[in-house]
């Protein structure tokens, strides 16, 4: 069973973090169900495990954050959807937790899926973790590709085969706020949301969705190494 659990407000991120990872904690000790939280955080950074310092632009602009999760810097504030999953790999995917790998493509799989109930074509591109757009109203880039722009990140941990962290998607954040760092060191290509892409879409709007295409996107069984 996964419990869902919506946290209102704007969530502070280090006791999130905290509570988080007791929670994760729990789950591989057998002593809590799998869970889902949904919130919003204020405006943050938070640098990932590969994360480079000359990627944080404007260090004094926001609070930053050592993440412990996967990845480089991001972004997180309000208008934006934070999706932290606490699940027991082990049961989903083998002894040992399963294919990471895997796991993250059941992530995007979960984010495109749920994209697509409001008309949005999410893709995923060798190289870059995340979920992206393509951007026909703006130019080709300088070798004639067409533009694109991110709308979700995955950032995520494993340990003792339970996952945690997640992911983030663009409903309606405030997209200058990005300009403070590279987002998870790509130059090469914007960033969008929901609203930017002129979708009136809200957060509640958007939970309903995610919570429609959870069980599809997991029910995966990923060989384990």
């Amino acid at each position: 069973m996964t419990e869902w659990t919506h946290i209102p407000g704007l969530a502070p991120y280090t006791e999130t973090l905290a509570l988080m990872e007791a929670r994760a904690g729990a789950i591989a000790a057998g002593a809590a169900d799998e869970a889902v939280w949904l919130l919003e955080h204020p405006p943050l950074y938070t640098a990932g495990t590969s994360a480079r310092p000359v990627d944080l632009v404007q260090p004094d602009r926001f609070p930053v954050f050592a993440a412990g999760r996967g990845g480089q810097y991001t972004y997180h504030g309000p208008g934006q959807r934070v999706i932290y999953t606490m699940l027991d790999l082990k049961k989903r995917g083998g002894p040992n937790g399963g294919d990471v790998r895997c796991f993250v493509r059941a992530l995007e799989r979960w984010v495109i899926d749920t994209l697509a109930e409001f008309g949005v074509k999410g893709e995923i591109r060798p190289g870059r973790v995340g979920v992206w757009v393509t951007r026909p109203d703006r130019p080709p880039g300088p070798d004639g590709s067409p533009a694109e722009d991110k709308i979700a990140a995955i950032g995520i941990k494993i340990r003792r085969g339970v996952s945690f962290h997640g992911i983030s998607i663009n409903v309606e954040p405030d997209l200058s706020h990005f300009t403070g760092i590279v987002p998870c060191g790509i130059q090469d290509h914007g960033v969008t949301s929901l609203v930017d892409l002129g979708l009136p879409v809200s957060l509640n709007d958007l939970d309903a969705a995610l919570m429609r295409h959870f069980e599809p996107a997991f029910a995966f069984a990923c060989a384990t190494a």
